[in-house]
């Protein structure tokens, strides 16, 4: 490999770690601002929905039923859709990652232009409430699909149960002198996402209780300087 092969092959890599901490970050914000403005919906944690039904139901409330039960086949389809894009962009040569990353900015922004332009909402199931909310799951199906399809080394950026399970034991290990230096790496990997995730949560909810769904802003403004950063890397590698 030539030693510019190695830079080009260093700085992608460093790229991906700065990516999976932003999208962590963007997803802690994103699910702050859906659970805050629309009835507890999880925007990215989808399956955790599930959980606010049962919870809903057993005490005898339907509100922001319709979104929570629309979340997951909504988020099946995204992302099965996700990987057919991606799939006919590689074949047809075509910038896919960057490509996702600009379509995930896409429904953030609708996501935010439709939580602050028809909210706020005092029913989750009407159907400005429901189309703003699918928006926002729409997003972050995407980045899940991106998570699996392009970064399958970096740490899940959506769900950090696992991250926190496996900082633990890598921690065990480090704290013990036996842990390999992958096991190390990883660690570091863990820790910046879990705590950009929570960082994002915290700044959403804060922002949220100054200017509700303008929290969105946020999530949205990363998300851009993420693509941006992203297609000025392409366009170092062509140069």
């Amino acid at each position: 490999m030539t030693h510019q092969a190695v830079d080009v092959a260093a700085r992608e890599e460093r790229w991906r770690l700065e990516l999976a901490t932003a999208l962590s970050f963007i997803a802690g914000a994103t699910d702050t601002a859906g659970f805050l403005g629309l009835s507890g919906l999880f925007t990215a944690h989808v399956t955790g929905n599930f959980v606010l039904i049962g919870a809903a139901l057993a005490h005898g409330s339907t509100s922001g039923l319709v979104g929570k039960l629309l979340s997951l086949p909504v988020f099946i389809l995204v992302v099965a859709a996700t990987r057919i894009a991606a799939e006919a962009l590689d074949r047809h040569s075509l910038p896919a990652l960057r490509s996702l990353l600009l379509a995930k900015c896409a429904f953030l922004g609708a996501f935010l232009l439709l939580g602050v332009g028809l909210g706020p909402f005092h029913d989750a199931d009407a159907p400005a409430a429901l189309l703003a909310g699918m928006a926002g799951v729409t997003a972050m199906a995407i980045q899940n699909a991106i998570g699996r399809l392009r970064m399958a080394s970096a740490p899940p950026t959506t769900v950090m149960t696992g991250n926190v399970t496996q900082l633990v034991v890598d921690a065990i290990e480090i704290r013990r002198g036996t842990a390999s230096p992958e096991a190390r790496r990883r660690a570091g990997r863990m820790l910046r996402a879990v705590l950009a995730f929570t960082l994002g949560c915290a700044a959403s909810a804060g922002l949220y209780a100054a200017a509700g769904l303008y929290c969105l802003v946020l999530p949205l403004g990363v998300a851009l300087w993420a693509a941006l950063l992203r297609v000025k890397i392409e366009q170092g590698v062509a140069a």
